[in-house]
């Protein structure tokens, strides 16, 4: 039996939803349970009460038919306590060598999403990025310190899914930026562009709040009044998910996502010349 790892949280009652997940996992995987822990802001430190909650479960082997049956209603019941954290509870269940080996990143794992009461098939959290931040910065709730689930990984790899990202997701907005036209979606996609940028010069994964601040003071300036604006919107998420953006801040936005791309590209080309600068050229493209 795995001992819980008491206050993981400054938040009490988060910190009671978890020590329920703990205890129902083991009820329910027994010895096929490795580890729990987080990850995401509360492992990367820019969490608030508005934060959802990342977490990964290692396990020995796939979930049976009879686990996952009892994780989905597992899941059901603690989205249904009496505490907002319940519904905010997001992660993935990977089988040890599929966690421990960063080029199997990419298929697709059992996933809870964030506001969600049952596990799906999806790729979500299986990505180099999350298996870093497991390595580097995750929380145990149970079992083995996270540094041990995780082999090392290439810095080369980090930027390689970073700069993939940066121009996959942002073909996606442009192509359908009605999909992200409200606040919610209109601060996420710029505090998340602010922080890929950042974690793609240093070679490691940081916060949005590092990542907004690095930004505002290595780009362009004319982005920093943006960069100020889409941190002020960050609380309520649930409010503001169902509020249109400002008109001027969301066009702001995709075309800082142009910007962007142009970067990684950029940066891509220097550092195969091996001619990257301080500020990368990030004031000029």
């Amino acid at each position: 039996m795995f001992k819980y790892e008491p206050s993981p949280t400054p938040y009490a009652e988060l910190n009671g939803v978890l020590q329920e997940l703990v205890e129902s996992l083991q009820a329910v995987l027994s010895d096929n349970l490795i580890a729990i822990c987080l990850q995401g802001s509360f492992a990367v430190g820019d969490f608030d009460r508005h934060s959802d909650v990342d977490f990964i479960v290692a396990i020995e082997d796939e979930l049976s038919d009879t686990q996952l049956y009892s994780l989905q209603s597992m899941h059901e019941r603690i989205y249904n306590l009496e505490c907002g954290w319940a519904q905010h509870l997001e992660g993935s269940y990977f089988p040890k060598n599929v966690l421990r080996d960063y080029a199997q990143s990419g298929g697709q794992l059992w996933y809870l999403d964030n506001g969600s009461q049952s596990l799906v098939r999806s790729d979500h959290c299986n990505t180099v990025v999350v298996r870093w931040i497991v390595r580097e910065n995750g929380i145990a709730l149970a079992g083995p310190s996270p540094a041990t689930l995780v082999d090392p990984i290439p810095v080369e790899a980090l930027r390689q899914e970073i700069m993939a990202t940066i121009s996959d997701w942002g073909q996606q907005i442009l192509a359908e930026p009605e999909r992200y036209n409200n606040r919610f979606y209109q601060t996420f996609v710029v505090l998340s562009y602010c922080r890929m940028l950042h974690d793609l010069h240093r070679g490691r994964v940081g916060s949005k709040l590092a990542g907004a601040e690095w930004a505002k003071s290595t780009m362009d300036p004319s982005w920093a009044g943006l960069i100020d604006r889409t941190w002020a919107g960050r609380p309520n998420p649930a409010l503001s998910v169902r509020q249109p953006a400002d008109p001027a801040d969301f066009r702001s936005t995709l075309e800082f996502v142009k910007y962007a791309i142009r970067a990684s590209k950029k940066y891509a080309a220097e550092l195969q010349t091996g001619k990257t600068q301080r500020t990368h050229g990030l004031t000029s493209v």
